[in-house]
Parts: C-alpha cells; sequence; structure tokens
C-alpha cells in the first residue's frame, strides 16, 4: 500500500542512504507524546518535561534511569513510549562521544519497538522508532547503515497510513526527502509539500519552519527562506519551548548568516 504522501507502508528495498542531522524534526518535537490519560507518574512528568528540558538538564539523565528501571521487566505503553523519547532527547542534548549517542538511540528504538507490539496501530510508537532509527543511522554512518533508510521510509507510510494528521511524522518525512540523494528517493520539492502540510496542521511548529527553510534555501529562494528564519525567531509561543530555545533558535541563525 502506499501512502497519500508517497511512502510505502510496506517494505521497500532501498540500495543505501544519506541520512543526516535530522533537525527538528524529530526530537522532541512533539509536545505531546504520550496518550490523555497517562498512567504511568514518570510518563506523565515526560508530558511536560519534553518540551521544558532545557530548564533543567540533569534530569534527562535521572528520568532515563528511572524509565529504563521501569520498563526492565515489563511495561505499560505509556512508559515504553516516554522512555523512547527521553532517550532520543538524552543522545541529542546529553551524550558527549559517538558511543553514548548510539546506545541511547539504540535503547529508544528498542522501547518504541515493544510499544509497537503491545498497540501495532499507534502511531506514537511508530514515530519514536523511526525517529531513534533514523538518528541511529546517521551517527553511525552511511556504509554501516545501508538497510536503515527503507526502515524508516516504511514506518513513514506507517504512521500517514494510521493517521494521516500526525504532525511530527510531517518533519520526519521532510527531512528524509531534503536529506536523501534523488536517486535513493530523496525529492526536494515534495520535502517543501511535507513541510508546508505539517505547518497547515501547526504553525508553531518552529522545527518544521527549519526544515522549510532550508528547502528553500537549496531550491535558491533565498528571500522566502529568510522570511521563515526570521518567523523562527520571532516566535512568541513555539510548540516546544525546549527545542526552539536549544536548536531551533541557533539554527535559525546560522542560516540567516549563510544566505548571501
Amino acid at each position: 500500500m502506499i501512502s497519500c504522501l508517497g511512502f510505502r507502508a510496506g517494505p521497500r528495498p532501498c540500495p543505501g542512504w544519506c541520512i543526516v542531522f535530522l533537525a527538528l524534526v524529530m526530537l522532541g518535537t512533539l509536545p505531546s507524546v504520550l496518550q490523555a490519560a497517562a498512567r504511568s507518574p514518570l510518563a506523565e512528568e515526560v508530558r511536560t518535561f519534553a518540551t521544558r528540558y532545557h530548564e533543567r538538564l540533569t534530569r534527562i539523565d535521572t528520568i532515563r534511569e528511572e524509565l529504563e528501571q521501569a520498563t526492565k521487566n515489563d511495561g505499560d505503553m505509556e512508559t515504553l513510549l516516554a522512555l523512547a523519547q527521553v532517550c532520543f532527547i538524552w543522545g541529542d542534548v546529553r551524550a558527549t562521544t559517538g558511543a553514548q549517542r548510539l546506545a541511547a538511540y539504540e535503547q529508544g528504538r528498542q522501547a518504541a519497538k515493544r510499544a509497537m507490539e503491545l498497540e501495532p496501530k499507534n502511531p506514537t510508537a511508530h514515530f519514536w522508532y523511526a525517529t531513534n532509527t533514523a538518528r541511529y543511522g546517521q551517527t553511525k554512518g552511511v556504509v554501516q547503515s545501508l538497510f536503515l533508510l527503507s526502515a524508516v521510509q516504511e514506518e513513514i507510510g506507517i504512521i500517514f497510513n494510521l493517521d494521516p494528521k500526525f504532525t511530527p511524522a510531517y518533519a520526519l518525512a521532510g527531512n528524509v526527502l531534503y536529506e536523501v540523494p534523488r536517486f535513493l528517493g530523496g525529492d526536494v520539492n515534495k520535502a517543501e509539500e511535507m513541510f508546508r502540510k505539517g505547518l497547515q496542521h501547526d504553525s508553531k511548529f518552529t522545527g518544521m519552519r527549519i526544515g522549510l527553510a532550508k528547502t528553500l534555501i537549496k531550491q535558491g529562494r533565498a528571500h522566502e527562506a529568510r522570511r521563515e528564519l526570521q518567523a523562527v525567531l520571532e516566535e512568541k509561543e513555539p510548540r516546544n519551548l525546549a527545542e526552539w530555545v536549544m536548536k531551533d533558535v541557533r539554527q535559525a541563525r546560522q542560516l540567516l548568516n549563510g544566505i548571501p
């Protein structure tokens, strides 16, 4: 089955990949990653903490340890999803070596996989599996990760088939289409389409807007890119404050400085 956005929901053979840093996308860009009625106190904390982790960076360390213990032998859906998200955040902002990052993303992948087994039709579980997989492959390197792109593409297709309004998946899809070479399925025009559709769902998703700006720069549309980047800097109510503070503002300024 093919989703309306062009990603397959079934296996897709692929000779290789070249995904670089998927900035916005992923990483804590999902403000309400857990179900509305979380059973786990830790999962409930992550619901809020994921958008304000910049205020207490060391809490990322301890909450990861607590979630790991809580899911060691078993784990409910919300706690497993919380662990998958926190592992991703930890790998992005707390890890200091490649080995630490790989271990965090792999732990996040496994937690999301367990969540998928509990609820195969839960789009959030598929999202965190795809997100941690993408970052794991980027960290490990292209040559050692040739098989991972098809898995990420497959998960994107599944997410869109399950919930076409799942906003963070548009950021993930857009970045994949932007970064991957054309002969492996990359398409800058489709990337722009994904980012714009995502912003239609949530105009305050600043990581999505960063992706759109990068796409516009690649297309030679500098004036439009400047407008999007300025909107990121001027956003008063970013969907994820932590991501805006620690990533999006910095990247917007870097991109603006690099535009001729």
